[in-house]
Formats: C-alpha cells, sequence, structure tokens
C-alpha cells in the first residue's frame, strides 16, 4: 500500500508538472525585481555602505571600465537625482549625464513609471556605481517587464560595442521556448551576461538558467558587536535548482556538480542578499535598507569591470583550482528550504550560493 502511495503520488506530480509547462509560455512570462525593502524610510543610511561592502569581498576602493548596463523596466524619472545624492553621501565621483557618465535609454519615447522597479533601478545604479565608480553606466529602461520587450531591451544592450558588463535583475518562471532564446545573451562586445536567481527560495528561473547567464544566488552577512565581519552563510531566499529545460553546460559538466542528471546547475555565484543585512540606497531624497538576490546582478557585473574580465567557463575554473578560497569565498552553511540536498549551503558547489561569493576582482 505505500508503495502504491509514493508511486501515485510521482505519477500525481507528473501530470501536474506537465499541466504547467502546457499552459506557461514566454508569452506568458513577466519579469518580477527581486527586491526587498527592510524597515521604513529614513533620513539617512541605514544599511550597508560601499566601503564596507569592498572590505568583506576584498575590493579596490576605486576602478572601473568601460560600461555598465543595467536593464530594468518602466521609467525611473528621479535616478539621476538619486545618484547624485548617493555619491556625495558615500564620497563617490559624481556620475551625471552631463559628465558623461550616465547614460539612459527607453525602448519607447513614452515610458510609464512604477514605483517597485523605480525602487529595483535605484539599487542596481548606485550600487554599479559604489562597486566601480569609474566605468560609465547605461540604463535601458523596457517598456514594460513582459518577455518581450525585457529581451527588446537585452538586444540593445547586447549591439552595445561599449558594453563591458550586463546586469538583469529580473526573473521569473522558466517556460519551453527559452532553449530558443539563449542567442539572446551573446554581447557583440563579450561582455558577460549577469541575472538574478529569484528570492522565493528553492527553484530555478530564467534568465539565470541560461548557460549564457551567469546566475547570482543570495547570502546573508553577519557581523561581530564591533561591526566586523563574522560570517557569511546562504540566504533562505536565495533561488536556485536545476533547470527543467536547459542542457548540462561544459562548463559545470567538467566541474562535475553532484545530482544535476544532466541538466543545467543555478546559481553559479552568490552575494550579499539578506534584507537584514542590506544595502543603503536613497531613493526620491529618502534612503532604505533592501536586499534580495537583485543586488548581486549590478554588482557583480560591476566587478567584471574592475579587472580583466569575467568568463563564465573561468569562474568555474578558478574554484577547480587548489588555491579557489583566493577568488571565492565558499558559503557551507544555511539553507532555503526543505529538499535535502539541493538546499542546503556545503563545502565547494552548492545549489543556493553556487561556487561562493567574490574574494577578488581578478578572475
Amino acid at each position: 500500500m505505500k508503495k502504491f502511495l509514493i508511486l501515485a503520488g510521482f505519477v500525481f506530480l507528473f501530470f501536474i508538472t506537465k499541466n504547467a509547462e502546457a499552459s506557461y509560455h514566454f508569452s506568458n512570462y513577466k519579469g518580477k525585481p527581486p527586491i526587498h525593502i527592510y524597515g521604513g524610510a529614513a533620513k539617512k543610511p541605514g544599511g550597508f555602505s560601499p566601503s564596507q561592502i569592498k572590505s568583506f569581498y576584498n575590493l579596490p576602493s576605486s576602478g572601473g571600465h568601460g560600461t555598465i548596463v543595467i536593464i530594468g523596466a518602466y521609467d525611473d524619472l528621479s535616478i539621476e537625482g538619486d545618484l547624485k545624492t548617493f555619491s556625495q553621501t558615500f564620497g563617490l565621483p559624481i556620475c551625471t549625464t552631463a559628465k558623461g557618465c550616465f547614460e539612459k535609454h527607453k525602448m519607447t519615447n513614452t515610458l510609464k513609471s512604477n514605483s517597485s522597479w523605480a525602487m529595483e533601478t535605484s539599487l542596481d545604479i548606485e550600487w554599479a556605481h559604489a562597486i566601480a565608480p569609474q566605468a560609465k553606466i547605461l540604463l535601458v529602461e523596457a517598456t514594460t517587464p513582459s518577455g518581450a520587450n525585457l529581451l527588446k531591451a537585452v538586444d540593445y544592450a547586447a549591439i552595445r560595442k561599449d558594453a563591458s558588463a550586463i546586469s538583469m535583475s529580473w526573473g521569473g518562471a522558466e517556460f519551453p521556448e527559452e532553449l530558443t532564446l539563449d542567442s539572446h545573451f551573446k554581447s557583440v562586445s563579450g561582455a558577460p551576461f549577469f541575472a538574478s536567481s529569484g528570492d522565493n527560495g528553492a527553484g530555478a528561473s530564467w534568465p539565470a538558467s541560461s548557460p549564457f547567464v551567469i546566475g547570482v544566488g543570495g547570502t546573508a552577512i553577519s557581523l561581530k558587536t564591533d561591526g566586523e565581519f563574522l560570517k557569511e552563510t546562504a540566504w533562505q531566499g536565495s533561488g536556485g535548482g536545476v533547470s527543467i529545460y536547459e542542457k548540462e553546460p561544459t562548463f559545470q559538466n567538467g566541474y562535475s556538480i553532484p545530482k544535476a542528471g544532466g541538466m543545467r546547475a543555478i546559481p553559479d555565484v552568490s552575494y550579499n542578499a539578506s534584507p537584514a543585512s542590506g544595502f543603503s540606497i536613497v531613493r526620491s531624497g529618502k534612503w532604505y535598507v533592501v536586499g534580495g538576490t537583485s543586488a548581486g546582478a549590478p554588482q557583480w557585473a560591476a566587478i567584471a569591470t574592475l579587472g580583466t574580465g569575467i568568463n563564465i567557463g573561468n569562474l568555474y575554473a578558478d574554484k577547480g583550482r587548489e588555491n579557489d578560497a583566493k577568488y571565492f569565498r565558499d558559503i557551507t552553511s544555511g539553507s532555503n528550504g526543505d529538499c535535502g540536498y539541493y538546499c542546503s549551503a556545503r563545502k565547494h558547489y552548492d545549489y543556493i550560493t553556487g561556487l561562493g561569493s567574490p574574494m577578488t576582482d581578478n578572475f
């Protein structure tokens, strides 16, 4: 009887999954920015500062080359003023259109505004500039967060010859057609694409599931009573798992990721994401503390402009070397669900934090 019930459960799950696949397609896709506000608005910064984050991840105080491309949706009317306030507060170079440091490209002339996406844009732009203050920032604003409109923005970013790294702080459920869309994540300049792995715990999301995108999972940083770094653990909200559709890429196969079953494992790397150990951002003159895996994609993109660049295959080669601690902080504790192996952080690769968090800008 017990074996029958188990078999029946698998059959039921099979049909549920198939029905979901049959009804959910790219035409239904809507990207969501995985961002969370911790507490309310304030008159001054209350989260981590750029100098703190740089010390945690062994990053230089300045640097950056080329253009960091941030892909979002809707129009952020106050972003340039907010970036100026952020820069002045933390002693960063002022980055404006007039100085040639900031550029906004609207995919259509008339764009609506959206408060959630505007908050995401503030996080992405301000912290990309914080990590790589000498790099130019290009904000590409999609008309809406539909799959079709987001890919139009991606295509524009991909043809920019000045792009050094491209960030996508959004994601959604996988769909059968994603295999036909991988070619969109190839830049004429060779710039790597980064995407958030999601904030709903265990489970794969697109576009982080594409083998041409570096998926960024989430961690939580804890401090000592004196404010010094204590530890970094897996964040319970971090997305991750095994793709339903994408096959295991060569760079992962060579690394021999356990229990991937020949499919694409997600994420590739990690970064601080817990709202409780969140980032200071300014939005329309008010300060907030925010978190989410959306924080990691633009900051990893910025890191790519600090050194000689990042290639997804090299990330796995770095981790496979005997001195891999030079490149990554291995996240070995924490979980993002109740799915056993796939929901637990461990030594080397795991399905919450990937290879780990950066300990250098030189990959």
